[in-house]
């Protein structure tokens, strides 16, 4: 038995009051790191990280429709998430600032598909681009995991608009 379609009513809100409330949900903060054309890095922060699956090792992010690096991600075979620590606070607003070069002055490896894996970061997950789903006003990015590392440490969290570091129980 399917059931019928349906579609949401409109909201009952504005903008400003779903932010709001979205700001309430406590997140991780990362680092998704990738190459240009060019050779030169690319990197933003982003908070919208999740698990999707164990087996295959599949996570997701999301980028807006409008940001300028998305033909880049789009394009790309691969790229890095670099789950920030808790005293990495001043790398979020680097990498969420227009700059010339956010890179400059951040300690670095690369990977193994030679990708910026931050040092200092609680995990890293070096991803197979492998889907991309546009969905409102932003593309949703399904990476699978070829490579992790986990390096225990209190994380960087966004909360009401604020970087917080978690502590160690």
């Amino acid at each position: 038995m399917s059931l019928p379609i349906s579609r949401a009513e409109p909201p009952s809100f504005d903008t400003r009051h779903f932010r709001d409330a979205l700001s309430q949900f406590a997140t991780g903060v990362t680092v998704i790191t990738t190459r240009l054309p060019n050779g030169s890095f690319l990197g933003l922060t982003a908070s919208s990280f999740n698990s999707v699956s164990l087996d295959p090792p599949l996570v997701l992010w999301s980028l807006s429709q409008t940001a300028s690096s998305l033909p880049v991600f789009t394009g790309n075979s691969h790229y890095v998430i670099n789950v920030l620590a808790g005293d990495q606070a001043p790398l979020a607003e680097r990498f969420a600032m227009r700059i010339e070069n956010r890179f400059e002055g951040v300690e670095f490896e690369l990977s193994r598909t030679g990708l910026p894996i931050i040092k200092g970061v609680a995990a890293w997950f070096e991803c197979h681009n492998r889907s991309r789903y546009p969905e409102g006003d932003h593309v949703i990015f399904v990476g699978e995991v070829e490579r992790c590392e986990v390096l225990p440490r209190p994380a960087l969290v966004f909360h009401a608009g604020q970087f917080v570091s978690t502590h160690p129980r």
